[in-house]
């Protein structure tokens, strides 16, 4: 699992305790299949008359993947669904002033591209040429990633429920304790994280607050929730097996699924399918409104992303 980016902000650095502004970006190796052979897509900016990777700084409102998905249509004209996290590169822009750009792999879907403002041109290469062409060695890098990297032929995101208040200050069933006024704001800003790894399909274990936390994107999307018993903290304590072998059905299914659960099951059934498929992913505490991006080959787990809460960086 790579490791979350930081946050927009002063950062203590340098020299005597300096302070660093850091400013955050997002991008992707964007590829498209050829037959069993992955093309990358490879930018020229005339502006710095260079080859790079798509990326660019967040806007207003946004959350890094969000940032990724918008700087890949703008750049190259095609809709893209973000997979793995790739990494977080950095360089400094000038004096106390750092870049962070963090990158995933990105699935080329509909569109095309028509020369912009940003960008003149545009290649789809394998990896080996795209490495070739870039003309930074942080591109170099992110691509010798992406080739490295298992890929997963199905994608999953596993969304804590949002705050809904102190369960001691609830005096009814619990099933039916409702998000807070942070929660809903939560869960409205779910909308574009999800929509940015093409979320499709959504399911709830049955509890209020985890079909709120998605009823938003349940909205926009025009599609129902389907109801998994087995996912609740009960469901997954009771039989952890079961657990884990439904998420890894529901991954499987036809189209990007997004799956509502509870702070105990999810970092179990994490734990669980990192133990199974031999790899770390630290630690899997997972908060309120935080969402693991995972990969499977097959039901094989092959990376697990933690996203927290998606509040803007800006």
């Amino acid at each position: 699992m790579s490791k979350a980016p930081g946050k927009v902000g002063s950062r203590t650095g340098g020299k005597g305790g300096s302070r660093v502004r850091v400013v955050p970006a997002a991008g992707a190796v964007l590829y498209r299949m050829d037959g069993d052979t992955p093309r990358c897509a490879v930018v020229h900016r005339p502006r710095y008359d260079d080859w790079s990777l798509p990326k660019g700084k967040v806007d207003a409102g946004e959350s890094l993947p969000v940032t990724a998905v918008r700087e890949i249509a703008e750049e190259t004209g095609f809709t893209a669904a973000l997979e793995s996290r790739i990494g977080t590169t950095a360089y400094p822009l000038k004096a106390n002033t750092r870049k962070e750009v963090t990158y995933w792999s990105a699935l080329a879907h509909g569109g095309g591209f028509e020369p912009n403002s940003e960008v003149d041109e545009i290649r789809w290469l394998p990896v080996d040429q795209a490495r070739e062409l870039v003309s930074y060695s942080l591109d170099r890098k992110i691509l010798s990633r992406f080739a490295d990297a298992r890929p997963a032929d199905s994608v999953l995101l596993l969304v804590r429920h949002a705050k809904a208040g102190s369960r001691s200050e609830w005096s009814g069933d619990d099933t039916l304790r409702p998000l807070d006024k942070s929660g809903r704001t939560q869960a409205e800003l779910l909308v574009p994280m999800l929509r940015a790894f093409g979320v499709r399909r959504l399911f709830s274990a049955p509890r209020v607050r985890c079909e709120q936390t998605l009823a938003p994107l349940a909205d926009e999307l025009g599609v129902g929730m389907g109801t998994e018993p087995a996912l609740t903290d009960e469901g997954y304590l009771d039989d952890p097996v079961a657990a884990r072998r439904r998420l890894v059905e529901l991954a499987a299914g036809n189209g990007v699924a997004a799956v509502s659960s509870q702070g105990t099951a999810i970092p179990g059934m994490v734990e669980d399918l990192a133990a199974l498929a031999g790899i770390s992913v630290g630690s899997t505490s997972t908060k309120k409104a935080g969402a693991w991006g995972l990969g499977f080959d097959g039901e094989t787990l092959v990376y697990a992303d933690y996203y927290p809460s998606p509040l803007p960086l800006l």
